[in-house]
């Protein structure tokens, strides 16, 4: 049997972490088929176990640190 993943969406504002609520930067999909979400925080703290448990991780941290098109069009201005 194969198993293939298919892509997945970019997390959302509606997407929380399931430790805390805050709002969710990392998706964790487990070889049991299940999916875990996870914020900034709690992601780098359970790194080392997820990443024994993860079929796949879908990091979108960089999302922090990076100005959204729209507010760096308006400061050039």
């Amino acid at each position: 049997m194969t198993t293939v993943l298919t892509p997945a969406s970019q997390l959302t504002a509606a997407d929380r972490c399931d430790r805390c609520g805050a709002q969710a930067y990392l998706r964790v999909v487990l070889l049991s088929g299940g999916e875990l979400l996870f914020c900034a925080h709690h992601g780098r703290k359970f790194e080392p176990e997820l990443k024994k448990i993860a079929a796949e991780i879908q990091d979108e941290t960089e999302r922090l640190t990076t100005a959204p098109a729209t507010a760096a069009s308006e400061e050039e201005r």
